[in-house]
């Protein structure tokens, strides 16, 4: 009787806040309107009376420049921590990027390998929860994809080890090392150790390591704190040099849409990349590239940038996160992460809720990322993970939200 009524009170609540027409929106990682701002200088650094070379010479207006220009190499080799002779720049989006690197090991093979597109099967680990756009690269492909359990060090490497060892057509992973999405782990030192020691079955097995939120810490003390191995140079120790792309981009950095993106890799892993590169362009944006060079200058300029972004975020993912608390601390009907960088909170809701609690909050006008989003083909076989993103409202629609 006692939970009838609770639960009568409950619906009673639940009438009340759909008839406020709310129209709030969670559902992706964007930034900010205040975040954008932080930006805006960039689009001065570009004016009729500036010079448009390059340090080596090279007119930004013009073509040429496959690789991207020297000081853009630079600062995007700084920000990945290796040498710049490791780094490619390509243009706005490192998804981008990455499609073209499945699509190319499809339709040409890596380094001399059979192309994947006259293999009778070909498979993908995806550490889970996950990012929803790498699960709909592989997906688009028809590549298999087989669920790797994601632990706060990082993917479950005993199964890691023991599936790339077993099976030649596995032919790679989905990683995002640092702050990964939606939990906001970084992977562990043992982690990336075990995972430049890898001993697949496929000579052409590649780790897709998307750094995407390397710089992007909350809190300017976790900096250290939240320290990742850096994976090239941990494969090269190991002797597989080969082994890892690495990617990263300035989307939520500068601007997204508008961003530089880069990838970096062994030389042997560049020159085979270059061969599909001069086919597909003769260049990415210069002025772009000059663009940032010149509003961040260098590392320590990009790392000022981001303890202003952290300035905008950090009072979001703390409201969100005491909300949590206030409302479902100690209730044992939900968990969640509290994360010291990236975009996004992982729940886990009690298993079978998941879509049912992402169709109720739209139903009060708040959408959320759809449940299930988070593993390959969309289907979480608990339905027990939502992912919040707390970046994109003004904190009191946030509040609201929450």
């Amino acid at each position: 009787e006692e939970l009838l009524e609770l639960k009568s009170g409950l619906e009673a609540q639940f009438e009340e806040v759909k008839a406020k027409g709310l129209k709030l929106d969670m559902s992706r990682g964007k930034p900010s309107a205040d975040q954008l701002n932080l930006s805006m200088g960039m689009m001065d650094t570009l004016t009729s009376g500036v010079d448009l070379t390059c340090e080596d010479g090279v007119d930004c207006r013009n073509y040429g420049g496959l690789d991207g220009i020297d000081e853009a190499k630079q600062l995007l080799a700084d920000m990945m921590e290796v040498p710049k002779d490791n780094v490619i720049i390509f243009g706005n989006s490192s998804l981008n990027v990455m499609f073209d690197s499945i699509a190319r090991s499809m339709t040409q093979g890596v380094m001399g390998n059979t192309p994947w597109c006259k293999l009778d099967k070909v498979k993908f680990l995806c550490p889970v929860p996950g990012y929803d756009r790498h699960f709909k690269i592989t997906e688009f492909f028809g590549i298999e994809m087989i669920n790797v359990p994601l632990l706060p060090t990082g993917p479950d490497m005993d199964m890691v080890e023991k599936l790339v060892a077993e099976d030649p057509a596995i032919k790679g992973i989905w990683c995002v090392p640092k702050y990964s999405n939606p939990q906001g782990y970084t992977y562990s030192e043992e982690t990336v150790k075990r995972f430049a020691n890898l001993k697949p079955a496929a000579p052409d097995f590649r780790i897709y390591w998307d750094n995407a939120y390397s710089v992007h810490h909350l809190y300017d003390d976790e900096k250290e704190q939240d320290f990742l191995l850096e994976i090239l140079d941990e494969c090269a120790k190991a002797g597989n040099p080969d082994m890892v792309y690495k990617f990263t981009s300035t989307s939520k950095i500068s601007f997204p849409g508008s961003g530089i993106a880069a990838l970096a890799a062994s030389k042997a892993n560049l020159d085979d990349i270059r061969k599909y590169i001069t086919v597909q362009t003769i260049g990415h944006d210069k002025l772009n590239q000059l663009r940032h060079v010149k509003f961040f200058k260098n590392l320590d300029g990009v790392h000022a940038h981001m303890s202003r972004h952290a300035a905008i975020l950090r009072p979001k993912f703390e409201m969100v996160e005491a909300t949590l608390e206030k409302e479902l601390g100690g209730l044992g009907i939900g968990e969640w992460t509290t994360p010291k960088g990236g975009y996004f909170i992982s729940f886990e809701s009690m298993e079978g809720c998941a879509k049912k609690i992402v169709a109720m909050a739209k139903e009060a006008g708040v959408v959320m990322t759809g449940a299930g989003a988070t593993y390959p083909y969309g289907k979480d076989p608990k339905d027990s993970n939502i992912r919040i993103a707390p970046s994109f409202p003004p904190i009191e629609e946030l509040e609201k939200a929450a």
